[in-house]
């Protein structure tokens, strides 16, 4: 069960769509803490800030993404991890002595490599997405 007092990894974004980059990501964040908040920036329609005008998939369907992604390794919403609908946060300000930290997370090239974009693209091509 999903425990709101215990320390949590927080991912932010848009997720469109879901793939194997956030998916390594996430098992690096949930290997700290034990769960995630993952908060979903929901941008269908809108840009999502400089170079991110694309963004086709909406709330219901970036969770449902989002979902069947991590079942396929046995994380399940509301054990490990919540999902949270956000506005569309384009910067985080925080002041001193806050009680966390921001880390990036480095991965090799076939992970970094991994591209929303070309998803995107490769999805219309084949006729999935307009």
């Amino acid at each position: 069960m999903f425990d709101w007092k215990k320390p949590t990894v927080q991912m932010l974004g848009r997720w469109q769509p879901w793939h194997d980059g956030h998916q390594a990501l996430f098992k690096r964040c949930i290997a700290k803490t034990g769960q995630v908040a993952i908060q979903v920036r929901d941008v269908q329609g809108a840009s999502g800030g400089d170079g991110q005008d694309d963004n086709p998939f909406n709330w219901d369907e970036v969770c449902q993404n989002i979902e069947a992604g991590l079942l396929k390794d046995g994380f399940k919403r509301g054990q490990e991890y919540e999902i949270m609908l956000v506005p569309n946060i384009v910067n985080i300000t925080y002041g001193r002595g806050v009680g966390y930290t921001f880390e990036e997370e480095v991965f090799d090239t076939s992970v970094t490599e991994i591209s929303a974009t070309k998803i995107r693209q490769k999805l219309r091509d084949e006729g999935k997405l307009n």
